[in-house]
């Protein structure tokens, strides 16, 4: 018999913690700023050169963060933008980034009923899947049924998954702070205490985190504290910090003290790192400068974070 597949979070932590700080790379190609030394034709989404361009473009990208980094989280819109090609184009570089030690978090936002849920389940966190991954994102809005599919995945092959609670995005009060009766709780924070069972049937047996965690904006600090009262063993996913504003210290907000400072999450940015000032060359030397400096000071500011506890 095989051995269990180790938790998710197990996993995470354990490599934070090696690395030092939880910066996550976001995979978001935008396709007018990846830089010129790798466009080719007019870059248009249907044009048949722009998914070898934007290939290459975070081809390069992963051999420079491997062994930096713990997790990449692609955005799956902006492949889908591409069509079939870019849809490809995403399957090949998650498979790339795991093959270099790197784990993928796919930012798609699932949510359906029924079969439904189950196939999006099986489409990405299944072993063998066409676009396997390592985690996914997933909106809660219709029922805690709807989730239990990529629950049972994620139990099954050692996946995480992280819930929608409250997100980073200007307009994110307009439901997610709504006061509900009869606890008059906001909706983001009754979420949270929806998944409170699930998250402690997920807890990894090496760190005690769980594989079931949220999504919680770095621009919304007070709301992360909130909700790591309500589900203190979760990983947060903690979008917002670099280009929209959100510091080191207000990313890590909702982590706690660990064995080697503070801990319980994942620090997401993308802009900030893959179109650094600089990056806008034909010259790849100069690329790979404005590349590497800008991801040493992500993970420099964050690590300073940790490491104040």
């Amino acid at each position: 018999m095989s051995a269990a597949p180790q938790n998710f979070a197990d996993t995470v932590i354990e490599r934070f913690r090696d690395l030092g700080h939880p910066l996550c790379v976001g995979f978001d190609p935008f396709l007018d700023r990846v830089a010129p030394v790798f466009r080719r034709g007019s870059m248009a989404p249907g044009d048949p050169q722009t998914a070898p361009a934007v290939e290459d473009f975070f081809n390069a990208v992963i051999d420079r963060i491997a062994g930096q980094v713990a997790v990449v989280k692609p955005q799956i819109a902006f492949f889908e933008e591409m069509g079939s090609a870019g849809i490809a184009l995403l399957e090949r570089l998650a498979a790339r980034a795991r093959g270099r030690g790197i784990l993928v978090l796919l930012d798609a936002k699932r949510g359906d009923i029924g079969s439904t849920a189950e196939g999006y389940a099986r489409a990405y966190l299944a072993p063998g899947a066409a676009l396997e991954v390592d985690a996914l994102t997933l909106n809660p809005y219709l029922g805690r049924e709807t989730l239990e599919p990529f629950f049972e995945h994620a139990r099954r092959f050692g996946r995480g998954v992280f819930v929608l609670t409250k997100t980073s995005n200007d307009g994110s009060g307009d439901f997610q702070d709504r006061l509900l009766a009869p606890e008059g709780l906001p909706l983001y924070e009754q979420v949270a205490v929806a998944l409170g069972e699930a998250a402690s049937g997920l807890r990894g047996s090496k760190t005690g985190w769980s594989a079931l965690g949220v999504v919680v904006g770095a621009t919304y600090p007070e709301p992360a504290e909130r909700v790591r009262e309500r589900l203190p063993h979760s990983l947060l996913l903690v979008p917002g910090y670099g280009s929209q504003g959100a510091s080191a210290a207000d990313s890590l907000r909702g982590f706690v003290k660990g064995p080697s400072g503070r801990e319980g999450g994942v620090v997401n940015t993308s802009r900030a790192v893959l179109y650094p000032k600089g990056s806008d060359t034909q010259d790849a030397r100069q690329w790979e400068a404005a590349f590497d400096e800008a991801l040493s000071r992500a993970t420099s500011e964050l690590g300073e974070a940790v490491a104040r506890g």
